[in-house]
């Protein structure tokens, strides 16, 4: 069992979802979970009294990751709050999916802003904060779609692609100072999103996957759980595939 007791983890986007999965496992592990929202106050609330039930200690605060300011401040809040951080989990998210003919320029820049900016914005907070205590894990949630790319998703393979990149970019920035800096690549996860994609669509993609069914939340929060450990001291600038053998 991985231990974890004492550090302090910043998981954005962890009112719901893949997010929510990461925060409870890591609190599960003794970990302090400051996670961000963006104007969805009620799970927020909800999520943080889950999260002290497992007898640790946790915030919520309002801010959207594409802001680079509000990031800043979300970090400096955190750090006066918990007194320090020991791990980040990029991972909020958003999707604008169509095929590019039909795509907005607001389409892509919103998913870009997001997801791949906020990844950069909250990276760049913490950054000094690692460099000075001289250790840290920086977990960042991509795609398999940043790998194998995906019809009417080009916004998002995009920006999930960029994210692999950065990826790898700061673990070689970061080695030194004994930082890790991995990636998770999710395949066909089991969430309300995917809950809700027409039948034959589902049907279709589970049959693609070697293991012939879609993954959990736990299993994506699982694997954090262990790049946040000690245990993967020695693995960092790595894209973990979780995805069931479907990008094989």
């Amino acid at each position: 069992m991985f231990e974890l007791t004492g550090k302090t983890a910043i998981v954005t986007g962890a009112s719901r979802g893949i997010g929510k999965a990461i925060a409870l496992k890591l609190a599960e592990l003794g970990a302090n979970i400051a996670f961000n929202h963006l104007g969805d106050g009620e799970k927020a609330e909800e999520t943080v009294k889950e999260l002290e039930a497992l007898g640790v200690k946790a915030a919520a605060y309002e801010c959207n990751v594409a802001d680079f300011e509000a990031s800043s401040k979300l970090v400096e809040d955190i750090i006066a709050e918990f007194g320090e951080v020991h791990i980040l989990v990029n991972n909020a998210g958003i999707v604008r999916d169509t095929l590019m003919l039909s795509m907005k320029e607001s389409d892509f820049d919103a998913v870009i802003a997001v997801n791949l900016k906020g990844t950069f914005n909250m990276t760049k907070a913490v950054y000094k904060h690692f460099m000075k205590k001289r250790r840290g894990r920086i977990i960042n949630i991509s795609s398999i779609v940043g790998i194998t790319g995906n019809a009417g998703q080009s916004n998002y393979a995009s920006a999930k692609a960029g994210i692999i990149g950065m990826t790898k970019s700061i673990a070689k920035e970061l080695g030194s100072r004994n930082v890790t800096v991995n990636a998770i690549a999710p395949g066909f996860i089991r969430t309300d999103m995917t809950d809700g994609m027409p039948e034959k669509a589902r049907e279709a993609t589970l049959a693609a996957i070697p293991l012939k069914r879609a993954g959990e939340v736990t299993d994506i929060a699982n694997t954090v759980a262990f790049l946040a450990s000690d245990e993967a001291s020695y693995i960092t600038g790595e894209v973990i595939k979780v995805d069931g053998g479907l990008a094989i």
